[in-house]
């Protein structure tokens, strides 16, 4: 037996990113039903069994690792150098 909902409840649907209405006293479906995580709008007070699905990954991003993290450059030194003493180095 599906869960229902025992209030109705707004959710933004991630394939098409508007917004749907699921009304109480219905069994959503269960890509809709991962998104309504608040107990109280299901009529036995617990979450379906609806695990949220991981992304498949398509394209470039199959079998690729995640890409590394970015990280600021680092500032210079503080010290002075040979082009602020107006030297060659020397």
């Amino acid at each position: 037996m599906a869960a229902k909902l025992a209030a109705a409840v707004y959710v933004t649907d991630p394939d098409t990113n508007e917004t749907v209405i699921l009304q109480a006293g219905t069994s959503p479906e269960a890509r809709l039903a991962a998104l309504v995580t608040n107990p109280a709008a299901w009529e036995d007070g617990k979450l379906p069994d609806t695990a949220p699905a991981e992304p498949t990954p398509t394209g470039d991003d199959a079998g690729t690792e995640p890409a590394a993290r970015k990280t600021a450059a680092r500032k210079p030194a503080r010290g002075r150098t040979a082009a602020a003493e107006g030297t060659s180095g020397q």
